[in-house]
């Protein structure tokens, strides 16, 4: 009789131990699952002027500034463009110039 002893039954649903539909230990393994882990090292950004060994950046130079500015008129953040924080405060400070004086648009005509 001590074979007859109740055990408790496993259930089929979604907390059971059994095999997933997305197969592969823990789930993870899904439609959008990866098996492994690539690994992406990200490059550095250098700013151009340090590497150029610019002491001025001019606001005359409305086709270097034209790099540094979106097509709306607004300025890229340093993140997307790898400058230091020095040469952004600058940049920034020639771009305003050169929009003031018109070499820039301020914003895009819609």
């Amino acid at each position: 009789m001590a074979e007859e002893t109740q055990r408790p039954q496993q259930s089929s649903g979604p907390g059971a131990g059994g095999p997933r539909p997305g197969g592969g230990p823990g789930g993870r393994s899904g439609p959008g699952g990866k098996r492994g882990k690539r690994s992406y090292v990200r490059r550095k950004k250098v700013c151009r002027f340090c590497v150029d060994k610019v002491d001025l950046i001019d606001y005359k130079k409305a086709d270097v500034l034209g790099q540094f500015i979106q097509e709306r008129g607004k300025i890229l953040p340093r993140r997307m463009t790898g400058t230091c924080a020095r040469h952004q405060r600058w940049l920034s400070v020639a771009i305003k110039r050169a929009q003031n004086i018109a070499l820039l648009p301020f914003g895009a005509e819609i």
